[in-house]
Parts: C-alpha cells; sequence; structure tokens
C-alpha cells in the first residue's frame, strides 16, 4: 500500500440507507469514486455526520454539513475524526485529500504528524475547476 485516500462526503444524497460509497450522488462525488477506485489503494470518507466512513459501512442518509457548524464544533468533529483515524487508517507513507477546506482545517495537523507526505491535490480550485481536473486526471 502506498497511500489512503480521503474523500469529503457531499450533500446530494440518496434518500434510504445504503453503503458510504454508493450514499452520494453528486458529480464531484461520483468522478471522485471512480478515480479513488481505479488506484486500488485503501479510502475513507470525511462526513459530516458521521466522522470517518469505510466506503462499504451502511449508513441513513443526514443533512449535516460542516459549514453550518461553529468553529469550536468543528474542531469537536476533528477530533472525532482524528480517534476514528488512529484505529481505522492502516499505515502508509503517503495520505491525498480530496476535501474543501472546512474539512481538512482541523485535520492537517494530524494528517502532516502521521504521514511522510501529505497531498492536496485540488487545494484552491473553485468547484468547476476540480470537476475538470476529476475529468482528466487518471492517477493519484
Amino acid at each position: 500500500m502506498k497511500k489512503i485516500i480521503i474523500v469529503a462526503c457531499v450533500a446530494k444524497k440518496q434518500t434510504e440507507p445504503t453503503r458510504a460509497a454508493e450514499m452520494y450522488t453528486s458529480t464531484w462525488f461520483i468522478k471522485t469514486r471512480r478515480l479513488v477506485d481505479a488506484t486500488g489503494e485503501p479510502w475513507f470518507i470525511l462526513s459530516a455526520k458521521y466522522g470517518l466512513l469505510k466506503p462499504r459501512q451502511m449508513i441513513a442518509p443526514y443533512d449535516q454539513s460542516l459549514n453550518s457548524m461553529s468553529q469550536a464544533e468543528r474542531r469537536e468533529w476533528a477530533l472525532i475524526v482524528r480517534r476514528q483515524m488512529e484505529k481505522s487508517l492502516p499505515e502508509a507513507p503517503q495520505v491525498v485529500v480530496l476535501a474543501g477546506k472546512r474539512y481538512r482545517e482541523n485535520l492537517m495537523p494530524y494528517l502532516l504528524m502521521r504521514f511522510s507526505s501529505v497531498t492536496v491535490p485540488m487545494q484552491g480550485l473553485s468547484i468547476g475547476r476540480q470537476l475538470n481536473w476529476l475529468s482528466n486526471t487518471h492517477v493519484l
């Protein structure tokens, strides 16, 4: 295993309980999932409600976003996610983070401490440019 990939959840979701990898239905998430599945590397989803999810984990739909949380609530969420990461993330030299600033802001210090290499390939790109990047990138 060369890397672990972490992907943010999105607002557009299925209406019935399903596996986490199938819950999110936006174009961004579908393109991202296609890209990460092609790597064969382990990947996880950052959920505003559930924290760190394994793709095959069963979850119910929800309406929660880090964007509606206060800074203190986001810090608390990140502490919960960090504990989940300590238990669930396998050892690897690299982590690739496909998530927006709100999802990364309180997790980056931990990721930078834990992994030799942390990359955020779409950092600073608008959603349109992210979709373009996802459409034209074939390896992570």
